[in-house]
């Protein structure tokens, strides 16, 4: 565990705050006319995703959270459960539903995620920002029809996009895991 002073915090730094990790938000270095200068960060629980303000004085150390991301593997779902393994030493890793969030909806069997450890608890993954999915449900498109935009599409995770008109159940899509949104359609 290591320390830092408060004018080294920076967006993106790692905190340990009352035994729990959180990651800098965002951060301003307060120096007022009269009185000694602080840091005033906003900061995100990486377990719970809780948001809060924390104001350090100057000169006063915070303790980092040491933090590690392991490339790894997803192997399976069983039930509210998902198997991962390691990439280097293959060891294997369940992580429950809730830790993962949203990102469930775009795990595909062997996809490679970042999980973000703080010592062996996993905190979250981190997806590539593109993944290729299947088709499961979807209404018909009509011919012609481009105004609407699109309709949505039920995939084999069981996330839900909104796709072309002329794209069917059984066809592979390249969805953006930033925003869900319908990129491309996939090989």
């Amino acid at each position: 565990m290591g320390f830092i002073s408060s004018n080294q915090i920076r967006k993106g730094v790692k905190l340990l705050i009352d035994g729990a990790a959180y990651d800098v938000v965002d951060v301003d270095h307060v120096k007022p006319g009269k009185g000694s200068a602080f840091a005033r960060a906003k900061v995100r629980n990486l377990r719970t995703g809780q948001v809060l303000e924390k104001t350090v004085k100057a000169g006063d150390k915070v303790e980092t959270a040491e933090t590690q991301e392991a490339k790894m593997q997803f192997l399976y779902r069983e039930e509210d459960i998902f198997h991962f393994m390691d990439q280097q030493t293959y060891e294997q890793l369940a992580i429950p539903k809730d830790v993962l969030g949203d990102s469930v909806q775009y795990l595909t069997e062997n996809l490679e995620v970042s999980v973000l450890l703080h010592g062996t608890e996993p905190l979250g993954v981190d997806l590539p920002n593109f993944v290729t999915l299947t088709i499961l449900e979807t209404e018909p498109g009509f011919k012609g029809d481009t105004v609407s935009g699109g309709k949505p599409a039920t995939c084999n995770t069981g996330a839900v996009v909104s796709v072309p008109f002329h794209l069917n159940a059984g066809d592979r899509i390249v969805v953006d895991t930033r925003t869900g949104t319908y990129r491309e359609r996939g090989s």
